[in-house]
């Protein structure tokens, strides 16, 4: 391995492990994230910092099936029913990273 190959192996490592832990702060995979932030380095990075915080978003409970998923979900993946906008802040579930604080 050349100098040149070497450094970009040592750069995209790197930038894939801050890309992954980044995307795993926000509670998405740590591995999806490694492989994109290594592949494109600097834009992985960033899309790992400007994504959506998938812990910081409401959550509504299937009425079908009860198995509880984000509000902005269109269908229930275990039972496919269709999921709406809920009508009242009764339906709403806190999201989980306002649980833990």
């Amino acid at each position: 391995m050349n100098g040149a190959g070497g450094a970009y192996v040592v750069i995209a490592v790197c930038f894939g492990i801050g890309g992954g832990i980044i995307g795993r702060s926000k509670g998405q995979s740590f591995w999806l994230w490694f492989l994109v932030s290594g592949a494109v380095p600097i834009f992985g990075v960033l899309a790992a910092i400007f994504m959506r915080d998938d812990r910081a978003v409401e959550r509504m409970r299937c009425p079908g099936c009860g198995k509880v998923h984000r509000v902005h979900d269109a269908f229930c993946l275990r039972c496919g029913t269709e999921l709406y906008l809920p009508q009242d802040d009764a339906e709403v579930i806190a999201p989980e990273r306002a649980r833990q604080r």
